[in-house]
Order: C-alpha cells, then sequence, then structure tokens
C-alpha cells in the first residue's frame, strides 16, 4: 500500500512540475512613466527591463520582472535622468522588482512591488492575452510616491517641482521558451 501511495504522489508532482510552461519577456515589451511637474508634463522609458513567467494553461503563476534604474531615460536630458536616478536611489537598490503573488479575475495582478527598496502589495489591473506562443500583459497603473517614501525631485533651486503621483503604462510580451 505504501508503494501505491509514494508512486501516486511521485506521478502527481511529475504531472504538475510540467503543466507549467515558461516564459521570457521579449525585446518587444515596453515599459514608460508619466508625470507632472509644475512646469510641465514629462515621460520616461524604462530601455532594461528583464523578467520571467510561468504559467498554467491560461493564467500566470509566477511573474518575476525587473527594470534597471540606470536605463531609465527621458528626453529632457542628463539633468533629469541624474535627479530621477538619485530619487529612485540607483546605486542602492538598482532594480525596481515586481513579483507576482496571484492572478485574481483573470485580469489584476496582485504582486509585490519593489521600488528603492520600499516594497508594497499592489493590484495591478491589466489586459491578459494568451495565445500558443506568448502571454502578453498591457495596462497602466498609478503610483504615489510617498508610497515608495520617494521624495518629488526638484530642479531650478525648488522652483520646478515634480508632481506626486506617476503612471506607469506598460505592455510586456512574454514568450515561450
Amino acid at each position: 500500500m505504501k508503494k501505491i501511495v509514494l508512486i501516486l504522489l511521485v506521478l502527481g508532482v511529475t504531472i504538475t512540475g510540467f503543466a507549467q510552461d515558461s516564459y521570457t519577456l521579449s525585446n518587444n515589451s515596453k515599459l514608460t512613466i508619466d508625470g507632472t511637474s509644475t512646469v510641465h508634463d514629462w515621460t520616461v522609458t524604462a530601455n532594461t527591463l528583464k523578467g520571467s513567467l510561468k504559467a498554467d494553461a491560461d493564467s500566470p503563476k509566477e511573474i518575476d520582472f525587473q527594470v534597471a534604474v540606470a536605463d531609465i531615460k527621458s528626453e529632457r536630458g542628463a539633468t533629469m535622468d541624474k535627479k530621477m536616478h538619485a530619487a529612485l536611489q540607483k546605486d542602492s537598490h538598482p532594480q525596481v522588482l515586481f513579483n507576482l503573488i496571484e492572478v485574481k479575475d483573470k485580469s489584476t495582478l496582485v504582486g509585490t512591488l519593489t521600488i528603492g527598496g520600499n516594497s508594497q502589495k499592489v493590484e495591478i489591473t491589466g489586459k491578459l492575452d494568451v495565445s500558443t506562443d506568448k502571454i502578453s500583459i498591457t495596462g497602466e497603473h498609478g503610483l504615489a510616491l510617498k508610497d515608495y517614501e520617494i521624495e518629488p525631485p526638484t530642479a531650478m533651486f525648488g522652483q520646478v517641482i515634480v508632481g506626486p503621483d506617476v503612471t506607469v503604462k506598460f505592455n510586456l510580451v512574454f514568450t515561450k521558451e
């Protein structure tokens, strides 16, 4: 009897292990951050994204996603980039991280978002498109800088102040390995 239970247990673990497919973040993925200031609206682009996803059937079960802070760049030049990198604590926390906890309602990703060493549980509503060889996740998510203990950057002796909220827009494409 013990042998039968052991065989069924090993068989069940093996089948479960094979049921998940692995995906890698494609170079076609995009992420931007939109914000405001006392002078103008602005957008920065995350140029280095890394990620992996494991899914079974039509739903992600694991997502590990990273954005290299050093490669978040603006069209406004090096001064804005330097202030943004300092606010995000690039030297001590070189990555922004997202780790999936669960998927709710097939369109809400619940996970831990870590920015500047500060982690928050977030619910990100997006659109999941699943096909045989890729999973795409698109959407946007608003963030309050204070939730991550980020002091809004300033310029020109405090005359230009970044607004307290930003919107992260993303189109993430994970391709099957």
